[in-house]
């Protein structure tokens, strides 16, 4: 059997971009690579560009298709993952099937119903073309069971596990905070339509709203609602200080997977109040780390009685060694006569 060694990570999504996808990228490469493995990571650095429609922050390769294909072939791996579907994730798709090579994927975003958010395109020709994207690999990974679930429904089959982990010692509680008279209403994340941050700031709940975050809505929201807090991109600590400073986490997106954010905010033993939508209904239990409903405004009165101490204890259950060595286990070496004889 093939021993895994190299490892190519092929992702639209990367840095300087801010996101769950990266984080989650950019930290299993970590662990990966303190394992003793070589991670090489395709991504939209050192490529001429151009900004995604709606998604600026994104940089779409332009002509890459050529220089991926010799970058593969040069690099040989023992194992190949497209983490997204875009121009970098398709030319990888095409090396490995002209040379009938294995490789895994990963389903991060609701990409339909994002789509179908911005453009009137069926979600039956989106889902077609997911199925098209991702049916030949070894393993589609996802991050829950709901989103397993709704996948398999629409005719999915090759679905594997990928959970996520959070930063225990960066994310930590104020052990001595007291509750404050006003609570802090918390949201953190790109403002963007698809997240569904009006139906929190329409929201009638007691307390100061607070938006950590940029993105193409927020100078729309900034006129809307002047008596939010709009306070910009935060990082490292300074994101970690919010998060301990909020006393509920609202996470009203509808088409995440999962919501880094949200273990992010309980390892900060911030209950977290959003829908029943996949991400949340996978990691929130009503009345133990907060509260999901179909009424945003009543999770949150009722996430503001979670006691935080529960919060920190739920998101001590995960870690980024498991998540890495959940997408490991699933990864495809591929057979070493092929890939001598591999070709661009």
């Amino acid at each position: 059997m093939t021993t895994l060694h190299t490892i190519a990570i092929v992702t639209d999504a990367w840095f300087p971009q801010v996101n769950g996808v990266v984080r989650t990228l950019s930290r299993t490469k970590e662990e990966l690579e303190s394992r003793g493995y070589r991670v090489e990571v395709i991504s939209p650095e050192g490529y001429r560009s151009v900004p995604c429609p709606t998604y600026p922050e994104i940089r779409l390769a332009l002509f890459a298709a050529r220089s991926v294909k010799k970058r593969l072939t040069h690099l040989k791996p023992d194992a190949v993952h497209i983490a997204t579907e875009g121009p970098l994730g398709l030319a990888a798709r095409r090396w490995c099937r002209r040379n009938h090579l294995p490789f895994t994927t990963s389903y991060h975003t609701r990409f339909p119903e994002y789509v179908r958010l911005r453009v009137p395109i069926p979600l039956t020709w989106s889902y077609a073309f997911l199925k098209w994207f991702h049916g030949p690999a070894h393993r589609m990974l996802v991050a829950t069971q709901s989103m397993e679930t709704e996948l398999v429904e629409r005719g999915f089959r090759n679905i594997g596990r990928w959970s996520r982990g959070v930063d225990l010692d960066l994310f930590t509680p104020d052990v001595q905070r007291m509750a404050p008279k006003v609570p802090v209403l918390l949201y953190v994340g790109r403002v963007a339509p698809e997240k569904n941050i009006g139906a929190f700031l329409d929201t009638d709940c007691e307390g100061i709203k607070r938006v950590v975050g940029g993105g193409p809505e927020l100078d729309d929201l900034k006129a809307k609602y002047p008596d939010v807090e709009f306070v910009g991109y935060k990082h490292g600590e300074e994101l970690a200080a919010c998060m301990r400073d909020a006393d509920c986490f609202v996470f009203p997106s509808l088409t995440d997977t999962f919501g880094l954010v949200i273990l992010e905010s309980l390892a900060s033993g911030v209950p977290v109040a959003a829908y029943p939508a996949p991400g949340p209904i996978d990691l929130i239990e009503n009345g133990q780390n907060g509260w999901i409903s179909e009424d945003l405004g009543d999770s949150i009165r009722r996430a503001l009685q979670v006691d935080r101490v529960a919060c920190r204890q739920f998101a001590e259950t995960f870690s980024w060694q498991h998540c890495t060595d959940q997408f490991a286990s699933q990864l495809k070496p591929a057979p070493q006569e092929l890939l001598e004889q591999a070709v661009s």
